[in-house]
């Protein structure tokens, strides 16, 4: 026989685009169309179903960057239409090419009552099935016109990005508004086609499942009338019956369907539009579970339910009907979809505790499940913390980004830094907008690299990023795809369904130990530097809040502010959502963000101000304040007291211009430039900074990646660095004990303050930049003299190491890596720790001197600054502070006290006398995260730690206030069943802890 394959396919797709798929409704009607354009921000429904409205007609621009408009459509469905199926047909200008980022509608009946969403996906309103004939219709669509803000040009700089530049041009063209009588029939034909024709596109061209498919179609073709369409559609389908009907072989791949809306809590708009994202998409999947009985929604991140709950009550009765009956599922347990890289410890901690207790409140739904598709990348304390929470398993599919290495594994357990493991599983489809197209599905049994152990995986079915969900479309070809021969099998399936199956399946995976890195988007750890500063400021605020408010509560009778810290943790925890805070969102975002951080940092220091006065009591005994979980000046952790005596700081100039600091334990070398050629450990005789080396080395790079511009830095950065060198100023501090250093370069300029705190052996460096940049990357050289084969990051509830060299692919892949408090770097007697106060991107290289002794100079570099374009062309721009300390002959101990210093500075007030901490350890490598009354108002005291030095540590907490008992518990303070309660013995409990272990304690007052 003659190879006609290529010439049946070709037909295939020109009759499905030309003949087809228009005669999918053939027969239309126009609707009148009027609109109110509302002057500001999106008013109430109330208030738009009520607005005066004007005749507007098909093919007017319409909408205005950001705005919201309020069509009213009316019409008479033709009497000669009774018995037909007829739709609203709703086109307010979409690129179909674009779901979920561009213009958006809810559309809602007379009485307010919402019907669905409107999206480039999703253009049709069910008038009815079967209609009457002369039915009147009116339909009002709330229409947002959120601008494309990554155009045809992606990564292009525009003013889009916030309400304040973006102008007020119509965005859109009014493209369609009629009803049309769909013909069911001729829509089943298309899903038939598409299915057939793209499953035959993925088999072998030897394969005789390809050519009896092949020859179906090509009957179905021949059987079509393509001047009758409708009236041929049966005859067609009827051709295809027998290929659709042959099962799959009973070794194919199983596929988990899960309908999903990965909805970006906020990017490429504000947070205000994705309250109304989230209601759009639940809207639509409601009315798809209800059209279609074997579909199964999941949908993540409790603060997205809890905004469907208090701005569309209408759409969250449908919601809570839905979850009643098992198919609208609560995923992921966690308060939003956050970063897992930057948040500290207490913080990924209360991102399950108010994810988890919002579904148990509501639902009574307790998720097993950590669900988290396009984060950046997994941090190696994760799983403890997952574990903690109660849950069992995480899905991501972003490693697949990975531009380097693949990962070896799509199923596996994930080993974290204290050992424990989670089931984990990554969706082979690579993809969490999965449309059941033949390509990704075949491409998911392709890619599945647990072949021969297991044969499930899981899809995440809808339209994402910026919301849409499941069609009906994707619903319809995957019941085809059920059972067909030449294809994996697709079921519609919970997430708690598929993780049950796969793990009965294959009970003991591979195992992958330490962090889950995302060889991609290494830049978000340092765009947008005050996003992040408010970040870490917020969280060690919230760490002092409760830990004061919960001392006063109990010495005092303080009110304890249970409803403010609940409501600012939340706030704090959307920030964290994996767009906000690793600074790759619209400058609106930011703007928005850095104004919420100011209005929490008053707030909670308001909250802290008046638990501390409630403590202090009236007198004039000048109190130190320590919220860190180790002893300063004398002053133990949780405790205030007057502070100890600690010694002088001298100054003293060089001959060749430069400045000499010492306080007894450093001695500090600065040149006239301003760089520090030394920085002598005095106990030890050793110098830190690499002969011939400077440190306190400011360097600026070119930084223009190939795409992705906030979210990436690629390798190549490196090739281009300029060495900040030139000073306009190296002068002595006002105290005397300091040197100001101010350089300028390009537009900008930095006032830099090097000091060396009395009685402490770690140098201060204070950086004040006013950035006036353009795809720059700056950054902070310390070139250490020091020979070591890896380094410790702290991450969260301890630390992880990371490699020097550069031996393998893997380890040359992580050439920018994420830190929260410290770096420690040593040698088997002797360490050096960079600790900060707000910054999270950093490299460390490697180098043998190749002059003098020979020795390994061991740089560490921490990031500043960036100046990307897109999609805030105004990143960064203006001025930051931070600080950071090099802390010479450091252990890691000293690591992890210097890191906790440097983010609790110490507050001083005036008062009776000591105050004794509410809890205490003995133990300096137990280190406290959170002191607070427990969320349930019964007046426990709650307590969480964990092992910090990367040892096996036995301690003893002992409680400041009578104590009736303790319970251990897990991060949501309830008991843990297989877990006795410990002794208490006059107030003191026991611990004994493995390296990194994390515990809570829930301590019951006498």
């Amino acid at each position: 026989m003659h190879d006609d394959r290529t010439l049946v396919e070709a037909r295939l797709r020109r009759v499905l685009d030309e003949r087809i798929r228009p005669a999918v409704h053939p027969e239309s009607v126009p609707l009148e169309v009027a609109v109110w354009h509302a002057p500001g921000e999106p008013v109430p429904v109330a208030e738009g179903l009520a607005a005066d409205v004007e005749p507007v007609t098909v093919g007017s621009r319409w909408g205005a960057p950001w705005g919201t408009s309020w069509f009213r459509v009316t019409g008479t469905v033709p009497a000669e239409w009774a018995g037909k199926t007829v739709e609203a047909i709703l086109d307010l200008g979409f690129d179909e090419n674009m779901p979920g980022f561009q213009c958006e509608g809810l559309v809602y009946r007379p009485d307010g009552t919402p019907v669905k969403g409107l999206n480039p996906r999703n253009q049709w309103v069910r008038i009815g099935a079967p209609v009457q004939g002369g039915e009147e219709v009116r339909l009002h669509v709330e229409a947002a016109s959120n601008p494309v803000v990554m155009g045809p040009r992606p990564f292009t700089p525009t003013p889009l990005g916030d309400l304040e530049t973006a102008g007020r041009d119509p965005q859109y063209t009014l493209t369609r508004m009629d009803l049309a009588v769909l013909d069911e029939t001729v829509w089943h034909l298309v899903t038939d086609l598409e299915v057939l024709g793209e499953l035959m596109a993925e088999l072998p061209v030897d394969s005789p499942r390809r050519w009896e498919i092949l020859r179906a179609v090509e009957r179905a073709l021949d059987a079509l009338d393509l001047q009758d369409v409708g009236g041929t559609a049966e005859r067609a389908r009827a051709c295809l019956a027998d290929v659709l009907a042959a099962p799959a072989v009973p070794s194919a791949h199983r596929i988990s369907a899960v309908g999903h809306a990965h909805i970006d809590s906020a990017w490429l708009w504000p947070l205000r539009e994705t309250v109304r994202k989230v209601a759009r998409t639940a809207a639509n999947m409601t009315a798809l579970l209800d059209d279609e009985p074997d579909f199964v929604f999941a949908m993540s991140q409790a603060q997205q339910w809890a905004w469907v709950k208090e701005h569309r009550p209408e759409v969250w009765a449908r919601v809570k009907k839905a979850v009643a009956d098992g198919r609208f599922v609560p995923a992921g347990g966690m308060w939003v979809e956050s970063d897992t890289n930057m948040p500290g410890s207490e913080a990924m901690a209360r991102q399950f505790v108010h994810g988890k207790r919002f579904f148990l409140d509501e639902f009574g739904v307790d998720n097993d499940e950590a669900w988290l598709p396009d984060t950046f990348g997994f941090a190696a304390g994760l799983p403890q913390i997952i574990r903690a929470a109660g849950s069992r398993y995480l899905l991501t599919q972003k490693i697949s980004w990975s531009r380097t290495n693949s990962f070896p594994h799509h199923t596996f357990r994930w080993e974290g830094i204290d050992g424990t493991r989670i089931y984990t599983h990554f969706p082979p489809v690579d993809t969490y907008n999965c449309s059941m197209r033949g390509a990704e599905i075949a491409h998911a049994v392709r890619n599945f690299k647990d072949k021969g152990t297991a044969r499930h995986s899981l899809a995440p079915t809808g339209w994402g990023d910026g919301g849409g969900g499941t069609t009906r479309e994707m619903v319809a070809k995957a019941a085809r795809l059920r059972d067909l021969e030449g294809s994996a099998t697709v079921t519609w399936e919970t997430p708690s369904a598929f993780f049950a199956k796969a793990e009965a399946e294959n009970p003991e995976p591979p195992v992958w130990v330490g962090e889950l890195y995302l060889e991609l988007h290494r830049a978000t750890l340092t765009s947008q530097a005050g996003t992040k500063q408010g970040n870490r400021r917020s969280e060690h605020l919230l760490r002092e809040a409760e830990l004061w408010a919960a001392t006063a509560a109990v010495r005092t009778g303080f009110p304890y502010p249970y409803a403010d810290l609940d409501r600012i943790w939340k706030t704090v925890l959307l920030h964290q959502f994996h767009d906000i805070l690793p600074g790759s969102s619209i400058a609106w975002v930011h703007r928005e963000a850095r104004a919420t951080y100011a209005r929490i940092a008053d707030e909670l220091n308001g909250i802290v101000d008046a638990a501390q006065r409630a403590l202090a009591g009236e007198g004039t005994v000048p109190l130190l304040f320590n919220a860190a979980p180790h002893t300063r000046a004398g002053v133990p952790a949780g405790g205030a007291r007057p502070a100890e005596a600690s010694g002088r700081t001298t100054h003293a100039g060089r001959p060749d211009g430069g400045h000499v600091l010492d306080n007894g334990l450093l001695r500090i070398g600065v040149d006239p430039r301003g760089l520090v050629d030394s920085v002598l450990d005095l106990a030890t005789r050793r110098e830190t900074i690499a002969p011939g080396r400077t440190g306190n080395l400011l360097q600026l790079h070119q930084d223009l990646p190939n795409m992705w511009d906030a979210w990436d830095v690629d390798e190549f950065y490196r090739n281009t660095v300029t060495d900040l060198t030139d000073a306009d100023e190296v002068t002595p501090g006002d105290d005397g004990a300091s040197v100001r250093i101010v350089r300028t370069f390009g537009g900008s300029r930095v006032t830099q303050l090097l000091s060396l705190p009395p009685g402490e052996k770690r140098l201060v460096v204070d950086t004040e930049v006013d950035w006036h940049e353009t795809e720059k990357f700056l950054k902070l050289a310390f070139p250490l003299d020091l020979h070591t084969d890896r380094y410790a990051s702290e991450t969260q509830f301890g630390h992880f190491f990371r490699p020097t060299h550069t031996n393998t692919s893997w380890e040359a892949a992580k050439f920018e890596a994420c830190n929260h408090r410290f770096v420690h770097l040593q040698e088997p007697d002797w360490g050096v720790a960079l600790v900060n106060d707000g910054t999270y991107g950093h490299d460390v290289t490697r180098a043998v001197r190749t002059d003098g002794d020979g020795g390994t100079t061991t740089t560490v570099r921490a990031s500043l600054l960036r100046a990307p374009r897109f999609p805030d062309p105004e990143t960064d721009q203006g001025v930051h502070r931070f600080r950071h300390a090099l802390v010479p002959g450091a252990s890691i101990g000293d690591a992890v006290r210097e890191g906790w210093r440097i983010n609790l500075p110490e507050r001083r007030l005036d008062g009776a006398g000591e105050v004794t901490p509410l809890v205490t350890v003995d133990r300096d490598s137990v280190v406290v995260t959170a002191v607070k009354l427990a969320d349930d108002g019964s007046g426990d005291v709650v307590v969480r730690f964990h092992e910090a030095h990367g040892a096996r540590a036995r301690a003893t907490l002992t409680a400041g206030f009578p104590l009736a008992g303790a319970e251990v518990t897990d991060l949501l303070e309830r008991p843990l069943a297989d877990t006795a309660p410990p002794a208490v013995d006059d107030g003191r409990i026991a611990v004994a802890l493995r390296p990194f272990e994390l515990r809570t304690l829930r301590l019951k007052r006498a």
